[in-house]
């Protein structure tokens, strides 16, 4: 018990906490029986699902939430890879959001603004409450096409190229029905530091040539742990590519605009970590440009495509306005409205109000009815 609770109950007596106590898990008892002979028929669980190991099946959801060409959600491999948790739908809802600026994060405070004839680049941070600080850049390349610049920053291959920090990379596992891919990376960190090993998750949604990229760290215990290099497990970097106009100002959707959100833990300060980012910024972005403008080369020399760039190639399609729309009505039946299992929590509520307003104990005895309340309320949410 905390120091507020120290501080009110003694001031009650034994007596006085009976009297009120009492009759509220009278309240409560009622409120479960109530709750649990009003709800509908749709809530009651099938015991025989549980006997066999498998998902209880409350109701029937919607099987067309993704629209995809080339597999469908529900086949045994999908199904796999959803279970698996490495990059799932939830993570390309959750970059839908940063992109919309509808994560309910602080706000974004701008940090670089530089351009060149040939591109242009904006960033700013972030600094939540828990957790590293949190950065997102808009990059425009002139002259390139989303399609090019999502198999250029897939293409772990040809990063080596124009990337000096990346030392080492492999595939680790990868499904050519989702296109999710685990990889591993090694980057070179300053010599007072060792460098970093990441393992990483990704996967890209296609929502109509606008391609929502995301990569981040996940667990994979296959690969056991070293002393060096460090291993990074909070890491997330992801992208929305997609075509925007020319600032030659022709009216042309011949730019393609790069929106990146990025934070890691790097096992480094976060103070010094931010100081080091923005010394550093331009110097690495710089090297992006020159990198690309080499892969658009290569490729209209006839360079084929490399294992990972094929893999870029293996999307989700999406209507990303019709998903969103799908999955916030499907929330809706699923519980995160008061429905269901939340009506006992609405009785005892309820019940503490009217006991409250009853008992004539003063304000005390009504601070603490009503914080007796709260407490149940969580108890039946986490239920």
């Amino acid at each position: 018990m905390g120091l507020l609770s120290s501080l009110v109950f003694p001031a009650l007596g034994f007596s006085d906490l009976l009297v009120f106590v009492a009759p509220l898990w009278i309240a409560v008892a009622a409120g479960v029986l109530v709750g649990w002979f009003w709800r509908p028929k749709w809530a009651y669980l099938d015991t025989k699902p549980f006997l066999s190991d498998s998902s209880p099946k409350f109701f029937k959801l919607p099987t067309s939430i993704l629209k995809t060409s080339s597999h469908s959600l529900s086949s045994p491999q999908a199904d796999e890879k959803e279970k698996s948790g490495f990059v799932t739908d939830d993570d390309f809802r959750h970059l839908w959001k940063l992109v919309e600026v509808k994560d309910g994060g602080p706000a974004w405070i701008q940090m670089m603004d530089r351009s060149t004839p040939t591109f242009s680049y904006q960033a700013w941070r972030r600094d939540p409450e828990n957790g590293p600080p949190q950065y997102r850049s808009r990059t425009v390349f002139e002259d390139a096409t989303p399609e090019m610049v999502r198999d250029f920053f897939w293409d772990d291959e040809f990063r080596s190229k124009w990337d000096d920090m990346l030392l080492y990379s492999s595939t680790l596992e990868r499904c050519k029905s989702t296109g999710t891919m685990v990889v591993q990376w090694v980057r070179k960190f300053p010599f007072f530091c060792s460098d970093r090993e990441y393992i990483i998750g990704r996967r890209i949604w296609d929502a109509g040539r606008v391609f929502y990229c995301v990569t981040k760290g996940v667990q994979y215990p296959s690969v056991p742990r070293q002393n060096k290099p460090r291993r990074v497990d909070l890491y997330y970097s992801s992208w929305c590519i997609r075509a925007v106009e020319s600032k030659r100002g022709d009216g042309e959707m011949t730019s393609c605009e790069v929106l990146l959100f990025h934070h890691e833990d790097m096992g480094i300060p976060w103070e010094i970590a931010k100081l080091g980012v923005r010394q550093g910024m331009w110097g690495a972005v710089k090297k992006i440009e020159p990198g690309l403008r080499a892969y658009q080369r290569a490729k209209a020399a006839g360079a084929g495509l490399s294992p990972s760039a094929i893999m870029a190639h293996i999307n989700t399609k999406v209507s990303a306005e019709e998903f969103m729309n799908e999955r916030d009505s499907i929330a809706e039946i699923t519980g995160e409205k008061p429905t269901g299992k939340n009506i006992p929590k609405i009785l005892v509520v309820g019940g503490a109000i009217a006991l409250a307003c009853t008992l004539d104990k003063g304000l005390l005895t009504k601070a603490v009815i009503f914080g007796v309340a709260r407490r149940f309320a969580r108890m039946g949410k986490r239920m």
